[in-house]
């Protein structure tokens, strides 16, 4: 994956909160958002932010597991 790809998911993921368990119905739903329009899949966009640490899966829920978090506030 290149590093232009990768800022995309990065940005992507910064739509979970840290800390909170997200069911896959809520995680498709807010993906498709993302994708509306691009003729990317919902579900390949998943699998990359899986991939590359952004989100885990256990058991059909999700949790944000990376990316950056913004601490100024």
């Amino acid at each position: 994956m290149c590093s232009s790809d990768l800022i995309v998911l990065e940005h992507v993921v910064q739509s979970f909160e840290p800390g909170v368990d997200y069911p896959e119905p809520e995680v498709n739903a807010m993906l498709t958002e993302w994708t509306a329009g691009s003729g990317v899949d919902h579900v390949t966009v998943r699998r990359y932010l899986i991939d590359e640490d952004l989100l885990r899966r256990v058991d059909s829920v999700y949790r944000r597991s990376g990316g950056w978090t913004d601490v100024s506030a």
